[in-house]
């Protein structure tokens, strides 16, 4: 059936969203809970290192597992810790620990001020739930569940896989394919019969890697060029720049 007026190719049955910086401007809430976190651990322990900066989130942490934008932001450093476990207080020397940190002043960010949504991003979704697609969200956050909650769009997503669903399914992060896999299975779908929405390298990287049948980047930090690089069929500031255009 013809997708008019959603910039998406005919073959399309469902829409696989990111959730940070694609539906919710909660990616500048990460960007600086990354930052204060790492900033303080460098501080620590080399007071001479540069601070963590947004091209590091870009290259090392944006959409991927928290655990994994440890071990490759500290990598990038020549920095090796120790894994620890889930769990381990936030001011361990260790890369759950780290993660922990990061995921604890992320949880103070949003429940002191909430959620913020695109609204551009919100008016595409319900064109996309009007036109008869099937819908999910599939974040690497451990929070997506209350994320979505808070931002007012449950009743548009069919379907969710967030870190919690990673986790227990043993599905690895992006830029593997395999949680926006997860999700076209959970819908029904075939990877070719689907898009993929991502803000983040990685997330691109990963629905091409998915053999997905079309790759849309969203440009939030002037980014583009690197998207279109990672395999994004189209890159576009905002998703409601797509109502109403031809693939």
């Amino acid at each position: 059936m013809p997708r008019p007026g959603l910039g998406l190719p005919d073959t399309v049955r469902a829409c696989l969203f990111d959730l940070d910086g694609v539906l919710t401007r909660t990616a500048t809430v990460h960007f600086a809970a990354w930052k204060r976190t790492f900033d303080e651990y460098l501080q620590a322990t080399d007071p001479a290192a540069p601070p963590f900066s947004q091209d590091d989130y870009n290259r090392f942490v944006d959409g991927r597992p928290r655990a994994d934008g440890v071990r490759g932001f500290l990598a990038s450093r020549g920095i090796e810790l120790p894994e620890g476990e889930p769990g381990d207080p936030p001011d361990a020397a260790t890369v759950q620990g780290i993660a922990g940190r990061k995921n604890e002043l992320v949880l103070r960010e949003l429940e002191e001020h909430g959620v913020e949504v695109y609204p551009g991003s919100v008016r595409y979704l319900r064109a996309v739930k009007a036109a008869g697609l099937a819908t999910a969200v599939v974040t690497a956050s451990a929070n997506g569940e209350q994320v979505i909650a808070a931002a007012g769009f449950a009743d548009l997503i069919d379907t969710r896989v967030d870190g919690v669903v990673a986790a227990r399914e043993g599905l690895r992060g992006k830029p593997e394919p395999d949680t926006f896999l997860a999700g076209a299975r959970a819908l029904g779908v075939a990877p070719s019969e689907a898009v993929v929405f991502e803000d983040a390298l990685a997330g691109v990287a990963a629905g091409r890697a998915g053999g997905f049948g079309y790759v849309v980047g969203v440009d939030r930090v002037d980014q583009s060029d690197a998207l279109a690089e990672a395999g994004a069929d189209v890159v576009v500031d905002d998703l409601e720049l797509l109502l109403g255009e031809q693939p």
